[in-house]
């Protein structure tokens, strides 16, 4: 069942009643129903008629997931990060191997490389500035702490990541972007 029907049905809406309080064709909306994916003005005006988020429209079954997705490799990806989470770069070109080698570049993997990516800047940044700040011995006690927080922060992201995988298949950190 399409996730259209499926919210439409929970709002014990007919089509043609989805139909005029959307402003969008019956026809259109069977289509949808059957499978097409909604894009722009239908899908905000959709949406908007069943007050949902735009995304929850076009978001994969979770029977489909299971099929397009290797979640154990997906797993592997997320939890290889923690091999090298004291080694910046290193955090994320490993998962990216990874992926790339078992054929699972997807969105879930991106994702999760985008985020150790992001921490990866932000780690370079954190270190080149607290080197300029950080110049007498009692300073420095304070970066290495900030630079600690940040590696405790890492580990704890890919571990929150991986329970939610086992739990849902799905990612606990969803950014709305991707960097690779």
């Amino acid at each position: 069942m399409s996730k259209l029907a499926e919210y439409r049905l929970k709002l014990n809406l007919t089509q043609e009643e989805l139909s005029k309080k959307s402003g969008i064709s019956v026809r259109t909306i069977q289509r949808v129903e059957s499978g097409i994916k909604p894009k722009g003005f239908t899908l905000k005006t959709l949406a908007r008629a069943l007050e949902i988020k735009e995304k929850d429209l076009i978001q994969k079954d979770d029977v489909n997931l299971n099929k397009e997705y290797n979640f154990n490799i997906i797993k592997l990806i997320n939890l290889s990060s923690l091999i090298a989470v004291f080694i910046p770069v290193v955090n994320f070109v490993l998962p990216l191997i990874i992926a790339i080698v078992k054929k699972q570049l997807n969105s879930i993997t991106k994702q999760i490389i985008t985020i150790q990516i992001l921490w990866t800047v932000i780690m370079i940044f954190v270190y080149l500035f607290g080197s300029l700040i950080f110049i007498d011995e009692s300073s420095r006690d304070i970066g290495i702490a900030v630079l600690l927080l940040l590696v405790i922060s890492n580990v704890f992201i890919i571990l929150r990541n991986g329970i939610e995988l086992n739990k849902t298949n799905k990612l606990h950190i969803d950014l709305k972007f991707s960097i690779i």
